[in-house]
């Protein structure tokens, strides 16, 4: 078999991997939960390519990530449940019902007029799935609709915004400073008084606030934070390659030390930056 850009060729590629008989075992013996954390993986290593503006590295993170799907699709269609024909149908059809400016007959609208008009799609086929429930139907909720499954800074992204689409929300990002500097006080209270318990939940509302910072000054909190954790490390390194240049290590320089050099290192990089 030749690779080609056929995504049909994806699709027999994984047929023969996963065939009981002549398959690689290893694929044989995958399930949904089983490649789950891969498909998680996969996702964060596309941000990853994104985030160090690698093209390469992304065209092959996203054919990763499409193996992911394929392999979803294929396992799903060897229970009966649905196949990757399926999964291209239930997107595009998606794609075109949540777009009626483009491909329907609501035309011109203005971006807020646009967000409206998907939050009220969004919610009638938020409907259109509880109304298919028929075993152990669930409350039709609102926040309902964001997956547990998402990691926890994207599920607070997630949920914010979906409370938003009912007025839920701060009206300015004054508000929501004020609100973080009232978190960050009773965070303080509960490091002087508090339990351990009362300490995590006062930093997770901490959190969850800042979250909604980013979200009112349309900023990724993700990908923000991603950005700061590579700063971190890049300036961590230059700290601890100055000490390596003194004969030093790390576990022999003192903190003032180190904060001396990682002035240093933030310098540099401004100059750089200049």
């Amino acid at each position: 078999m030749q690779a080609s850009r056929d995504i049909s060729c994806l699709i027999e590629i994984m047929a023969a991997l996963r065939s009981p008989e002549t398959g690689c075992p290893w694929d044989v013996a995958q399930s949904f939960a089983s490649i789950l954390p891969y498909t998680i993986e996969e996702a964060f290593e596309v941000a990853d390519a994104i985030e160090r503006d690698d093209r390469s590295d992304l065209r092959e993170e996203l054919g990763d990530l499409l193996l992911q799907v394929v392999f979803h699709a294929r396992i799903a269609e060897e229970e009966g449940s649905f196949d990757f024909g399926g999964v291209v149908e239930a997107v595009t059809s998606k794609l075109i019902r949540r777009h009626p400016h483009v491909f329907g007959e609501a035309r011109s609208l203005t971006p807020d007029a646009v967000k409206r008009l998907w939050a009220d799609i969004k919610a009638q086929e938020k409907a259109e799935h509880a109304a298919r429930r028929t075993a152990r139907p669930e409350p039709d909720l609102l926040l309902s609709s964001v997956p547990g499954t998402f990691p926890p800074l994207l599920r607070s992204l997630k949920i914010q915004d979906c409370a938003a689409t009912v007025g839920f929300d701060w009206n300015d990002t004054t508000a929501v400073m004020d609100k973080i500097r009232e978190e960050l006080d009773e965070v303080a209270e509960a490091v002087a008084s508090g339990t351990a318990a009362a300490q995590q939940d006062e930093v997770g509302d901490l959190l969850f606030a800042v979250v909604n910072l980013a979200r009112h000054l349309r900023i990724d909190p993700d990908s923000a934070l991603r950005s700061t954790n590579a700063k971190f490390i890049r300036r961590f390194n230059a700290v601890e390659t100055k000490l390596t240049d003194r004969g030093r290590s790390l576990r022999d320089a003192g903190l003032d030390e180190m904060e001396a050099l990682w002035q240093e290192a933030k310098g540099e990089e401004r100059q750089q930056g200049d």
